[in-house]
């Protein structure tokens, strides 16, 4: 007899149904599994065999054919243990084959214990689009997979609670779809941050638009302070973009019971040790790398030339593309990677070149070695080029408040609510997604801009992507200016974020 189980799988960072096809014939007994099955889905055998005999049933004594269809894409990981438990048990006449629109996934311990898998919530969101009407998954995974909607997932613990259930015996209620999601970490606060208003408007400016930035200034000025308060000045993730970063938290194994959906906007801080594979993504069954971990929210490089020259090569496509396509033998995939890039550096190796003290040691040469560590065409995808300068000893006396992180949000999302209306139907959230025809059509400057423009553009030797980029931050200043025009102070700000040069 052939039975037949839904289930689900993992390519990239989305979902995809399998069907799990168990035939038990006569013959020698033994247990194959067909479907080019990765290890782990080949030591499913032993725990299904202890998984079955440890909740009372008997272990067929024939020969066993598991196909995992589609048969020609790889199947990875330990989600396949459920439904080949009940594949063979449904083959064995055990049990009654589950109904048509019943799916499954999870792992088995060997007592028959359900243990979480990663993916859960877009193979939840796959069996939605494939007519699933009941989901089973381990517990642990419930309420991220409840998070897909219009599907009812039962939280299973163990195959012998779940047997009882599809026999009517002893039925469970579904998890309840979560109406909002749970208190996330504190955010730290820009009133803790002393001084600096120039990089604190800059911040600003980038949070509102969703620009790149790049910080230079000696140590202690506070570049990675005021980079790690960036979250808290965020607009809120819509809950399209709370789906889309968890399905990749998940897919990487980041999510769980605890954290079952990312309702912060990600902040991404690997250090400067970190190889290409791991900021991009990859392995011999790809997964979401730091860039792809940052979709949706901020990646921080601190100490940003002490970064290998192919690691930093590998932003270059995203931070245009929105997106990295990583090659492997096991086929092609591509992860979402659209976030904020934050980077801070030193002015050179010791840190003090050009400061008051004169304590910088460095030669000139050197100072050229360090900065050009950062290649052209990467800075060239910098929107906002700021120098930090060290705090004065009364700026660090000073004991009047700063200006808090929830004043400078509403200013933000007032400028992200412009935008949102701006670019509404287009697929695109903020100033810094504008595409060419965007930019002719919303950022038009008047007579006095062009004259602006063409001096800043001569003088500093700009190329047509710089150009383009100051263009789209001067309309983020004007959408925080409530300006339905970019006028000439504005241009004039966002010439000012560039006329910083590292490469001096």
């Amino acid at each position: 007899m052939v039975s037949k189980i839904r289930s689900f799988g993992i390519k990239g960072i989305g979902g995809y149904e399998v069907s799990v096809e168990c035939f038990l014939s006569n013959g020698l007994p033994g247990f194959d599994i067909v479907g080019l099955p990765d290890a782990a889905v080949k030591e499913a055998r032993e725990r299904v065999r202890a998984a079955i005999k440890n909740a009372g049933y008997k272990y067929p004594v024939s020969r066993i054919t598991v196909n995992l269809a589609p048969a020609d894409t790889k199947k990875a990981g330990t989600v396949y243990d459920l439904p080949v438990l009940l594949g063979i048990l449904s083959a064995a006449d055990a049990i009654k084959p589950p109904a048509a629109d019943c799916g499954f996934f999870g792992e088995l311990s060997l007592t028959g214990e359900l243990r979480p898998v990663l993916g859960a919530l877009p193979m939840a969101i796959a069996a939605r689009r494939a007519g699933v009407r009941h989901l089973f998954v381990p517990a642990d995974n419930a309420q991220e997979a409840a998070y897909a909607g219009d599907i009812a997932v039962y939280p299973v613990h163990t195959v012998t609670e779940l047997l009882e259930h599809l026999k009517g015996e002893a039925p469970f209620a579904p998890a309840p779809c979560p109406e909002a999601p749970l208190a996330s970490e504190t955010i730290l606060d820009f009133s803790d941050v002393k001084g600096q208003e120039n990089v604190r408007r800059a911040l600003e400016v980038a949070a509102a638009g969703g620009h790149n930035l790049l910080m230079s200034g000696p140590p202690g000025a506070g570049k990675s302070m005021l980079a790690k308060r960036l979250p808290g000045i965020l607009p809120d993730m819509s809950r399209e973009e709370m789906i889309e970063t968890t399905e990749i938290h998940s897919v990487a194994g980041l999510t769980g019971r605890s954290n079952p959906i990312i309702s912060r906007r990600p902040f991404r801080s690997p250090h400067h040790t970190v190889s290409a594979t791991a900021m991009s993504g990859g392995g011999s069954n790809p997964r979401p790398g730091e860039i792809s971990l940052a979709h949706n929210g901020v990646l921080f490089l601190d100490e940003f030339p002490e970064f290998p020259s192919q690691v930093l090569e590998v932003l270059r496509q995203p931070l245009e593309d929105g997106q990295v396509t990583v090659s492997r033998v096991s086929g092609t995939v591509s992860f979402p990677s659209r976030f904020m890039l934050v980077a801070a550096m030193n002015p050179c190796k010791c840190g003090w070149y050009g400061h008051p003290s004169g304590r910088c040691a460095c030669s000139q040469t050197a100072v050229i070695k360090y900065r050009s560590r950062i290649s052209g065409p990467l800075m060239d995808r910098m929107d906002i080029l700021l120098e930090v300068p060290a705090l004065e000893y009364e700026e660090l006396r000073t004991r009047a408040p700063s200006e808090s992180s929830a004043d400078i949000k509403a200013r933000v999302d007032k400028a992200r609510e412009i935008q949102r209306a701006r670019f509404a139907g287009t697929g695109i959230t903020c100033n810094a997604q504008m595409g060419p025809r965007q930019v002719r059509e919303f950022c038009a400057l008047d007579a006095a801009g062009e004259a602006l423009m063409k001096k800043a553009f001569d003088k500093m030797g700009l190329s047509a992507r710089s150009y383009d980029r100051i263009l789209r931050v001067a309309r983020t200043i004007a959408d925080l200016d409530g300006s339905a025009d970019i006028r000439p102070p504005h241009v004039a700000e966002a010439v000012q974020y560039r006329t910083f040069r590292f490469e001096d």
